[in-house]
């Protein structure tokens, strides 16, 4: 049920292609193993540039779980498979994936893109439309479609990953309890932009948590 919905929300989506930009939110890299979410995200994401579905890639995501940021890991894995740098984009300043969607989404902002689209796995897909669609933010899917996916070649491109990595880190579980971890999961922490709080009451949910809009 949920692989369909999936594939109902692609080809929905895929009618407004191509975008200026998609999202990839972050996975955890150990330095050793490729876990098989992580290179699903990112085959899917280089499949959608080489069909020209969109220009640009970002992925997002800091160094959560593991000391290697998780936007950069991705970026250079794909730029293995031959996206190319000029259209690769990093976000690593996300730890919870509501958080991976809204400062991506800002950052195309601020790059000029407009037509912006999230594409991840399915069951990230499932939660991360009711965000989107909570905060009226103008951004589509591209879910992964499983049965696409298992006629691709996953291979493990040779990365170097020694740049991605962050000196005396600490992990997020160390540093936020379960309930912690939680309420940034459900996006309690993001710095909201004042313009993208389109209802009163989320306005004053947020008060403390917003970058007031520039008055012309």
């Amino acid at each position: 049920m949920l692989y369909r919905s999936a594939e109902k929300a692609f080809n929905k989506g895929l009618k407004e292609q191509p975008y200026d930009a998609v999202i990839v939110p972050g996975f955890p890299y150990n330095g050793q193993k490729w876990d098989m979410v992580l290179q699903m995200r990112i085959h899917w994401a280089s499949y959608l540039y080489s069909k020209g579905y969109t220009k640009n890639i970002i992925f997002s995501g800091a160094a959560v779980a593991t000391p290697y940021i998780e936007s950069r890991v991705m970026a250079n894995y794909a730029a293995a498979l031959g996206v190319p740098r000029e259209h690769i984009f990093t976000e690593e300043r996300a730890q919870h994936s509501t958080e991976n969607v809204y400062y991506s989404y800002r950052l195309a902002k601020d790059s000029g893109f407009v037509k912006i689209a999230l594409s991840t796995d399915p069951i990230q897909t499932s939660y991360m439309r009711r965000f989107i669609k909570k905060f009226d933010l103008p951004i589509g899917l591209l879910p992964t479609v499983i049965d696409s996916l298992k006629v691709m070649n996953l291979y493990e491109p040779k990365v170097d990953q020694q740049s991605a990595m962050v000196k005396d880190f600490q992990r997020l579980s160390d540093r936020e309890n379960f309930f912690q971890r939680f309420r940034g999961t459900m996006g309690r922490y993001i710095m909201w932009h004042e313009e993208d709080l389109k209802t009163k009451k989320l306005k004053r949910k947020y008060k403390d948590n917003t970058i007031p809009a520039v008055q012309n």
